[in-house]
């Protein structure tokens, strides 16, 4: 077991330093939503912002999103050690140039015909005003969506190179330049400034990284090579990939296109408590998965399962150990967490109340969200896409299912629990499926810890329970800050209490980490 032992501490350091930068990413991308909703707050113009950003976004999923990482780190890697460093490089040009004509010609194509699918399609609820809006920053973001293409190839190779540190950091820039059209172009132009301020950003994200791909020696020829055979791997790796994002993104049309009938702040609502739930799962959840993925890749390639299994094992107990305390903290603190983030100028307690409804909902898929990201990654790595996109497919059609019947129930909170109940199933099948293509993955072990972590989890929402009671009526940060340093320390302790080996590890390092240092200053004469 030395092999996966040694894996799991290569892992655990590009996590700890891929965690780092995405704690900054959530923390600017956190400041970045407060910002927008001091001056938006879930206005009608908010609503046509979210609502213009699902074309492009699906635009660059199915080209360049998801599909292309998970399907060129895998053959770059291989290609290049195989056939050498050239031969890599003239596949990443090719592809490059592909994903280029491609997002440009898609971009134009949906430029020109924003106007009707806004009408027909995405928004058909709203005002004729606020659909004539969405077309327009529709227009705008477009232009982002085509430097975004360009970012995912730079971040796939980069991370193949076991290089994390410009990728984990180019959120925290897109980040940056939203808040600077927020805060410098919208006084002047509205909504259509914070549009810009995308665009910004989407440049910022790729130029980053341009200083990394030099260094590992990417210099970029214009390459149509469609007929390559590493290409075509590449494309045949992102098919089925690419079936499984188009219902993710089919699932959010939906969601809009009913969220478009509903009183106005709606849509913004689920915008902003998507994201919320999103901080957690990016520090902890993405943050292990993108380390893990080389890692994966080449246990996968040398033809270790049983290295492959420790490792994924170990990573879904510790994923879990970070995501199902927060999830408790977000479902019984989001009322002050929303309340003290955002509830300032056009941001109202009214929005504020919608805001924390939807979070509630969303943070019970919490787990499964963070469980997906790695589970999903190891069938990659396996160059295994089909089983995940086959499995996220019927999770997606579930998801819109319950969307039409909860939607008429619970209003934008039940979209946001469907969403939550759907990614759980696509998870608990993803381990079932997992575990019989490697031969096991050691669940007892892991259902055990699972019970113990559960009961911390019990033990955490007491004590957050007891702090609100005491404080309620006092102002959000009196109530949030108390309950979440309580909350968290128990956890902990009944994490340690239970014997869970990531509090046992925790607490060794702080131990060391706090210890004394024998001094190396001679005593003062």
């Amino acid at each position: 077991m030395t092999g996966s032992t040694t894996a799991a501490r290569r892992v655990a350091r590009a996590a700890g330093l891929v965690m780092a930068l995405f704690v900054l990413s959530r923390l600017t991308g956190l400041a970045r939503q407060v910002i927008v909703g001091a001056y938006f707050g879930t206005s009608p113009d908010y609503d046509a912002y979210v609502a213009a950003f699902r074309l492009p976004d699906m635009l660059f999923q199915l080209v360049a999103g998801g599909a292309l990482v998970s399907a060129l780190l895998p053959t770059y890697t291989t290609l290049r050690a195989r056939e050498g460093a050239a031969r890599g490089w003239a596949l990443v040009s090719g592809v490059m140039t592909l994903v280029l004509v491609v997002l440009t010609v898609g971009a134009v194509l949906l430029a020109l015909t924003a106007d009707i699918l806004v009408r027909h399609l995405l928004v058909p609820e709203f005002s004729s005003a606020q659909q004539a809006l969405t077309a327009s920053l529709l227009r705008v973001l477009l232009i982002g969506t085509v430097i975004f293409g360009l970012s995912g190839v730079a971040m796939s190779v980069l991370n193949a190179h076991q290089h994390f540190f410009l990728p984990a950091l180019a959120p925290s820039l897109y980040n940056l330049g939203i808040v600077g059209g927020a805060v410098f172009l919208s006084p002047r132009w509205g909504v259509h400034g914070l549009a810009w301020g995308v665009v910004g950003g989407a440049a910022l994200h790729f130029g980053v990284q341009v200083p990394g791909l030099w260094r590992v020696g990417w210099r970029y020829r214009p390459r149509w090579a469609w007929r390559d055979p590493g290409v075509r791997h590449v494309l045949a790796l992102m098919g089925p990939r690419v079936l499984g994002l188009a219902a993710v993104q089919v699932n959010f049309l939906v969601n809009t296109m009913l969220a478009s009938g509903l009183p106005p702040g709606r849509l913004s609502a689920l915008d902003y408590a998507f994201r919320l739930m999103l901080m957690p799962l990016g520090i902890f959840a993405q943050a292990v998965a993108t380390a893990a993925f080389p890692t994966f890749a080449e246990q996968a390639a040398r033809g270790e399962r049983r290295d492959l299994q420790h490792t994924v094992r170990r990573l879904l107990q510790g994923v879990t150990f970070l995501t199902l305390p927060a999830t408790v903290g977000l479902v019984l603190l989001a009322q002050p967490l929303v309340a003290a983030l955002f509830q300032r100028q056009a941001f109202t307690a009214t929005s504020t109340a919608l805001t924390a409804t939807a979070l509630q909902a969303y943070a019970v898929g919490l787990c499964g969200h963070a469980l997906v990201e790695v589970l999903a990654r190891a069938f990659y790595a396996l160059h295994d896409t089909r089983t995940p996109v086959a499995i996220g497919v019927a999770a997606m059609a579930l998801n819109i299912a319950l969307n039409f019947w909860w939607v008429r129930v619970w209003g934008h909170v039940g979209l946001a629990l469907a969403n939550s109940v759907a990614t759980l199933v696509e998870a608990m099948a993803l381990v079932v499926t997992l575990r019989q293509v490697l031969g096991g993955l050691d669940l007892r072990a892991w259902i055990t810890a699972l019970r113990a972590q559960a009961l911390a989890g019990v033990g955490m929402g007491v004590g957050i329970w007891g702090v609100g009671r005491v404080l309620a009526g006092g102002s959000p940060w009196l109530v949030l800050v108390p309950a979440a340093i309580v909350g968290g320390i128990l956890y902990v302790a009944l994490a340690y209490a239970l014997g869970l080996e990531e509090a046992r590890h925790t607490a060794a390092y702080l131990k060391q980490r706090l210890k004394p240092r024998a001094s190396t200053t001679p005593p003062a004469p």
